[in-house]
């Protein structure tokens, strides 16, 4: 798939998971079928669920067995772009590419706080925008993505045959 095509698709995503409410119920719930996801599926994961704010609230967060500190770095970093810029950090990664950028090279901030990698989604609340961030770290970055996007497509009932980025 192109990165104009992964772009588009990224936006319909971004456009359609949305939540009618994002309380620590919910955010169980994601953590919760990620994890199941995981375990399921033999893989090995960080996973963060959290409300921004200052400062943010972590409301799920679970290390599986094969993860490292390392992990929890690439969440940290993936968290923060989607906090400053409100997209889902593939996206960001993917707009750079397409651009022909570097992180650094566009913004001007430091890798070791940023990362525009896949595997961090916002989460938006209809008629609030975006409250929050759910992250995942462990796969290559796509693989990362298209999880956060399946768990979101449970959660919300939403088809993620249609959803999902190809492989």
């Amino acid at each position: 798939m192109s990165v104009q095509d992964d772009i588009a698709a990224i936006v319909i995503q971004e456009s359609t998971l949305t939540l009618p409410g994002f309380t620590p119920e919910v955010a169980w719930q994601i953590g919760t079928t990620l994890r199941d996801l995981a375990v399921t599926r033999k893989l090995s994961i960080v996973i963060d669920v959290r409300r921004f704010g200052a400062p943010h609230q972590q409301l799920f967060y679970c290390a599986l067995a094969g993860t490292t500190p390392d992990n929890q770095r690439w969440v940290a970093r993936k968290i923060n772009t989607v906090a400053r810029f409100h997209k889902c950090s593939y996206h960001v990664g993917r707009l750079l590419e397409q651009n022909g950028l570097s992180f650094e090279d566009r913004y001007n901030l430091p890798i070791e706080d940023y990362a525009a990698h896949g595997g961090c989604f916002p989460i938006q609340v209809e008629g609030t925008g975006i409250v929050g961030a759910v992250t995942v770290s462990g796969l290559p970055q796509r693989e990362d993505h298209n999880l956060v996007v399946e768990a979101l497509c449970i959660v919300t009932g939403r088809d993620y045959d249609k959803l999902r980025l190809p492989a």
